[in-house]
């Protein structure tokens, strides 16, 4: 257990400052440690009856309550084509959970050639999933496991997006429209095809197609009050990035890249062409960012409008400040606390975070 990590019952969020609390340059926040055992957690959720769904890559999808782990899990999760980093992936509550009952995770569906990455929506009765059915299955498929993605979010008219990576050894998937792999897509809530999106009608085609050229996005972030998109992908060795998000735009992986391979072999020489954009922000040396969050609760008021970034390598979040949609700076929060898989923020404000290694489900508690 590090040694700042303290365990106290969350229910203790009034009294006085920690004697574990961590100041940071704009907060100083107590971190409670919920959980310790997660395998490979991935994405996190929470459902309109106040109940937290975790879900592990290995297929599993754990229930907490009271920010307590329950000790059930629900049962009705499908098979997943669990390889390398494919498997149960993201999982989100539709804008109208309360309403309408229906719950979205991403996974490696396992299929005739290998795993594809899928988009499944369901509903929960008691601690079972009901009425499960595939929205989309990205192809080709592929028998390994790298670069499956995958982050799902809504925007402010319900459409969905789904993030799915190009599958690391062909990184050319990224630049053509004809397979699902190395882009962003966008789908209705059910999944039909927007009849705007942006290659819709070009032939042959992938028509969910929102944007291409992504490289491994496994960060996915809207900011409602200003309507955009924030993707955060992985790069080779170097080159991780932040991307503002927009129709029919070519990221350029692999044709730009700040980044090497990992054998220190040069991918390409050009970080800039025409046609291509440009990352609001790259990291180099990678700090593998993944699962993120952009901070709106008034919980957290100095941290507000900013990005919070899961680093996996670096084992920190990453605090991004933002100049409208420019990047403008950064601070590391929680250096050493595990691979970080995903940070959220929950209905009531909340920020929590789940690592790999560590195991942990923490949540962030800033202090009076």
């Amino acid at each position: 257990m590090l040694s700042w990590i303290a365990c106290e019952s969350p229910k203790q969020e009034k009294a006085p400052v920690d004697p574990y609390a961590v100041t940071t340059e704009r907060l100083t926040i107590k971190v409670d440690t919920l959980y310790e055992g997660f395998e490979h957690p991935w994405g996190m959720t929470w459902l309109s009856d106040g109940r937290m769904l975790v879900t592990e890559r290995k297929g599993e999808i754990l229930i907490f309550k009271d920010d307590q782990y329950t000790g059930e899990k629900l049962a009705g999760v499908p098979a997943v084509h669990e390889v390398n980093q494919a498997g149960l992936l993201d999982i989100q509550t539709h804008p109208d959970h309360a309403a309408n009952g229906w719950i979205y995770f991403s996974y490696a569906k396992p299929v005739d050639g290998g795993g594809a990455t899928a988009i499944m929506r369901a509903k929960v009765e008691g601690n079972s999933l009901t009425e499960k059915e595939d929205l989309i299955v990205t192809t080709p498929a592929v028998e390994g496991g790298r670069h499956f993605g995958s982050r799902i979010i809504f925007d402010k008219d319900n459409y969905l997006y789904f993030s799915n990576g190009e599958r690391g050894s062909n990184p050319e998937n990224a630049q053509s429209l004809k397979n699902s792999h190395g882009k962003i897509h966008r789908i209705h809530d059910d999944g039909r095809i927007p009849s705007d999106n942006p290659f819709v009608n070009e032939p042959d085609a992938i028509p969910s197609i929102w944007t291409y050229g992504n490289r491994n996005p496994q960060g996915l972030v809207y900011d409602r009050a200003n309507d955009r998109i924030y993707g955060i992908e992985h790069g080779p060795k170097g080159g991780d990035e932040i991307n503002l998000i927009e129709k029919g735009n070519n990221y350029g992986w692999p044709e730009i890249t700040y980044g090497i391979d990992y054998d220190d072999s040069i991918i390409t020489e050009d970080t800039v062409k025409t046609g291509m954009e440009q990352p609001i922000h790259f990291w180099r040396p990678s700090i593998a960012p993944c699962g993120s969050t952009l901070v709106t609760s008034d919980r957290y008021p100095s941290w507000k409008g900013n990005l919070l970034v899961g680093a996996l390598a670096k084992q920190h979040i990453a605090r991004v400040t933002l100049d409208g949609s420019s990047y403008a700076g950064e601070e590391k929060l929680l250096q050493d606390i595990g691979r970080v898989r995903h940070v959220a923020q929950s209905p009531d404000g909340y920020i929590y975070a789940i690592t790999e290694g560590t195991g942990f489900l923490i949540k962030l508690i800033p202090q009076e």
